[in-house]
């Protein structure tokens, strides 16, 4: 097996540091490693050319990690193709999970993310009519032509890339393969902090990606009305216990009611701008543009 490891960054260099060095450990040595950085400003550049295990530094503008997924399948030269969040470590049996899984013609293979993933979140759904298993594009491979049908990710979605994927490939009819084996950890203690969610980018993607994959019908909009209605009628538990305040809760459902109008409507023109089942209208062979700087060994062997 022939595996290109894109790993995606953020301003998290000790992080990064500690993912390089486990796939430098764990995985063989003509596993091409494709690291995908912007725009960071923390010295992540400098510590990555500096490695000689990196084959591909890619320098992008955009926060968006769709964008450097895509990026990095344009760079990727192998037949498997891993994303993998640079917050996060592999395990021993991470590649021999794949190697497995793709030896047995697996399309997509995916892993548990330590205290990210448990056994609901992954459990296959229906969705008018349309069975879809999810997967965390934060630790998946694909063989490179699922990617290729696919056309990448939807560059749209700033958040929750990995549900419209999952949606699209169900659509294509791949299968997609779970492997406890393919695990990966956070390796960097916390404060036990989270951030906020941003509901208005949450139900934009919600409602973008349901109505670009499944159309206008009531079934979507019921879906989507019922979810803000059970995350709404939560929120408002969160005033009674006093963790946030009524101004609060309004101007996050004003948000969450834009969002929603903005997203349900772009998804539909989407739909419309790619009618085939692959539904990505703003996937790599868009648009040419997404890397900055690039730095490639491989040009230089």
């Amino acid at each position: 097996m022939e595996l290109s490891v894109v790993v995606s960054t953020l301003n998290d260099r000790e992080q990064l540091l500690s993912s390089l060095d486990a796939l430098a450990e764990r995985t063989p040595s003509t596993t091409e490693i494709i690291v995908v950085n912007g725009p960071s400003s923390d010295g992540t550049t400098g510590v990555v050319r500096q490695r000689g295990d990196v084959d591909v530094l890619v320098e992008i503008s955009e926060r968006n990690t769709n964008v450097s997924r895509n990026v990095g399948f344009e760079t990727a030269s192998s037949d498997v193709v891993a994303f993998l969040d640079g917050g996060y470590v592999i395990d021993q049996g991470w590649y021999d999970a794949i190697e497995n899984a793709m030896k047995a013609s697996a399309d997509i293979v995916t892993g548990p993310v330590s205290g990210l993933v448990d056994s609901e979140s992954r459990q296959p759904r229906t969705i008018v009519g349309q069975t879809v298993t999810p997967f965390d594009c934060d630790n998946v491979a694909f063989d490179s032509t699922v990617l290729e049908a696919l056309d990448g990710f939807d560059e749209y979605l700033s958040v929750d890339g990995s549900r419209d994927c999952a949606h699209r490939v169900s659509a294509l009819g791949f299968d997609v393969t779970w492997n406890g084996e393919m695990a990966t950890r956070y390796d960097v203690e916390t404060d036990g902090g989270r951030p906020e969610p941003d509901w208005g980018a949450m139900y934009r993607s919600l409602a973008y990606r349901l109505a670009k994959n499944y159309g206008p019908r009531p079934t979507v909009l019921g879906r989507i009305g019922g979810s803000a209605i059970r995350d709404g009628i939560s929120a408002i538990r969160t005033i009674i216990s006093g963790e946030t305040t009524p101004t609060g809760w309004l101007g996050d459902g004003l948000s969450v009611t834009k969002n929603l109008a903005s997203g349900f409507a772009d998804g539909v023109r989407a739909r419309y701008a790619d009618r085939s089942m692959r539904r990505n209208p703003n996937g790599v062979s868009v648009r040419h543009d997404r890397a900055v700087q690039v730095y490639d060994r491989r040009e230089s062997e």
